[in-house]
């Protein structure tokens, strides 16, 4: 009982009260007993036990009725039951409460443990964060932590807020937040996420992001806000509730007083009839078990490091037939490295040096590199007037001269003659007043475990797998033939995405789904328009995250055909108990009609069904693993040689 709630342990203590009632009523009435005794008395004496255990669906149903909800199960449970006293079936009413109860019962335990895997999650929330005042650590709440403040976080402690570790090392367990259970080693300069569990020493981080903004905060909404997202199926049944239920109540009033009108006159038998037929409708096996199935699906996702915004995504993701990849930090590390430099009007070094300078003022990745690659402070002194055009390069004043730093578009724009070369990598073309000074090749390795996520999408039912690039056509080329992948573009500016999306629906069957996965803002509006956009969680952008449907929060690829298999079964398991549980209520509601089920086998289509229906249900709460391949496909990080470095 320890893992059971307060309000649980309650009804559990009523539920074996009045079974102990229920026995000792039973033996009493199958020995005659009661056949001495007024119906009054009868009725006095099980109303006892029908009242203790039901009297929270009697308030209930008339609490509903008051508020415009006439028909639903906690009604047909009453009407059933009161009529079953009516007509002398006294036993039988305190059995169909007792074991509706005892249903009840079991569906919130069942639900207490899909959640539990979800809010499991809610146990990142950081309680304290140390600050250090004059030579002492305060406890403080994270909330009042400003950007740029300093926190110490010692071993075993949660880290609190989102930022950047000034002093020290440590090994952080990301366990909550991803599912990868190897701790990973932070040392000065690497990043730490809200949430994760400080494993080995004592660092003191410089906090980047306010409480309501960090990582922490952000899967909680996530999470809070997922249940209010329902899957078509979920949403059908609710609409088939709303109709059924008055459907069988006017059905089984029908029954109750047109035969005993036209063909024998016996009201008892066909009130009684009625009644069974009231028990035996109950939709509560399908308005329980399906959601249960979508909320046990998102929990065994959110253990396994994949946040599912609501079960509509679910839903969708079962249905996928083609994957849309970004290129940069998707498919590949995002990490870029000067592999290659050309220099035709200047000397090598003039030529970085001329590059970093023009690239000083950029947090861009392939400015970093290049800056990297130069190896020497830069001067923001010797650089004048600066500006940006997107997707083709920057142009800068340096020293006095116009540089040009881009793509051969940018080149060709400004009527620059370039030596185009035709290599794997990003190539940066420089010129300084109009003449061409060289180009500068960047490289960026594919992600361990990409080549085995694209198998594993095949395996799940993928048909189609794209890669989108602002890269040159030789990257792009590369990189799609190493994976496999069905077909790329290159060269694209992030509106063009948008565009190359839009025609992929176009194509796609009207039952199948497209999803679109991506780290970087401006991957949000394609994100937003697929019909699932997956996000790379971890080092991704907020607003990919904001549009993401799915966000994978160790950035995993391999994660995808994962959530695809807990889709997958979790849309079955929803399936087979719409089935089987209007197959078996339809059945005996036949039989009730016809006089052949009595008041028991009335329990089981309802209880018994309900049971049956939330255990299937659990089963989505089992974790999946992911695809294994024998022949694993090796990062090409550090693969491609530096010709002149």
């Amino acid at each position: 009982m320890g893992s059971l709630s307060k309000k649980q342990r309650k009804t559990l203590l009523r539920i074996i009260i009045t079974g102990v009632l229920f026995v000792g009523l039973f033996i009493c009435e199958h020995t005659g007993i009661f056949g001495q005794l007024p119906f009054w008395a009868c009725i006095a004496i099980f109303a006892v036990p029908y009242l203790l255990i039901g009297y929270d669906i009697v308030i209930k149903a008339f609490k509903n009725i008051s508020h415009g909800q006439v028909f639903d199960e906690n009604l047909l449970m009453m009407i059933a039951t009161i009529a079953a006293f009516c007509i002398g079936e006294y036993l039988e009413a305190v059995a169909v409460m007792l074991f509706y109860q005892v249903g009840e019962l079991f569906q919130s335990y069942a639900v207490g443990k899909s959640r539990k895997s979800i809010t499991d999650l809610m146990d990142i929330v950081p309680e304290y964060a140390n600050i250090e005042h004059g030579g002492e650590i305060e406890q403080v709440d994270p909330d009042d932590v400003e950007v740029g403040d300093t926190i110490i976080i010692k071993p075993g402690e949660r880290i609190p807020l989102d930022g950047v570790i000034t002093e020290g090392e440590t090994m952080i367990d990301t366990a909550a937040l991803t599912g990868e259970s190897v701790p990973r080693r932070a040392v000065v300069g690497d990043e730490v996420i809200s949430g994760c569990i400080n494993g080995s020493g004592t660092v003191k981080v410089e906090v980047t992001k306010a409480f309501e903004d960090s990582t922490v905060t952000r899967i909680l909404e996530l999470v809070e806000n997922a249940g209010s997202k329902k899957a078509k199926v979920e949403n059908f049944i609710t609409r088939f509730a709303k109709i059924y239920t008055p459907a069988v109540t006017i059905a089984a009033f029908i029954l109750a007083v047109v035969p005993p009108l036209f063909v024998d006159g016996n009201w008892s038998e066909w009130i009684a009839r009625a009644c069974t037929f009231l028990v035996i409708s109950c939709p509560c096996a399908l308005v329980i078990s399906v959601p249960l199935g979508f909320f046990g699906g998102i929990g065994a996702a959110s253990r396994a490091g994949i946040l599912v915004k609501g079960g509509n995504y679910l839903e969708a993701v079962s249905a996928l037939t083609t994957v849309v990849f970004d290129k940069t930090g998707t498919l590949t590390k995002g990490e870029f490295r000067v592999s290659k430099v050309q220099a035709e009007g200047c000397s090598y070094e003039e030529l970085l040096e001329t590059a970093a300078l023009a690239e000083c003022f950029s947090n861009h990745p392939i400015a970093v590199s290049i800056r990297e690659a130069y190896g020497k402070p830069v001067s923001p002194q010797r650089v004048g007037s600066s500006g940006e055009t997107a997707g083709h390069g920057v142009s800068a004043e340096v020293d006095g001269k116009h540089i040009l730093l881009g793509n051969h578009k940018l080149m060709k724009a400004n009527g620059i003659e370039t030596k185009e070369l035709d290599c794997a990598g990003t190539v940066v073309y420089t010129a300084a007043d109009g003449a061409y000074l060289g180009a500068i090749v960047i490289s960026d390795g594919i992600k361990d475990g990409s080549g085995d996520a694209i198998k594993a999408l095949r395996a799940a039912g993928v048909q189609r797998t794209v890669m989108l690039t602002g890269d040159r056509k030789a990257e792009a080329d590369a990189v799609s033939a190493e994976l496999g992948l069905d077909e790329h573009f290159s060269e694209l500016l992030p509106a063009d995405k948008v565009g190359i999306v839009e025609k992929l629906l176009g194509e796609k069957g009207k039952n199948d789904r497209l999803a679109f996965v991506g780290d970087g803002i401006n991957d949000a509006p394609v994100l937003a328009r697929a019909d699932v956009g997956i996000a790379m969680g971890s080092m991704g952008s907020d607003a990919a995250i904001e549009a993401a449907d799915i966000v994978i929060m160790d950035d995993d690829i391999r994660k995808i055909p994962l959530v695809m298999r807990i889709a997958g079964r979790t849309m079955k398991i929803v399936r087979e108990n719409i089935v089987f549980a209007l197959a078996v209520k339809l059945a005996v509601m036949i039989f009730g009609a016809l006089g052949l089920a009595n008041m028991w086998l009335a329990v089981f289509a309802d209880v018994g069904v309900a049971v049956l229906a939330i255990l299937n249900s659990m089963r989505a709460l089992k974790a999946e693993k992911p695809f294994v391949f024998e022949n694993e496909n090796k990062s090409r990080a550090g693969a491609l040689e530096n010709d002149a470095l």
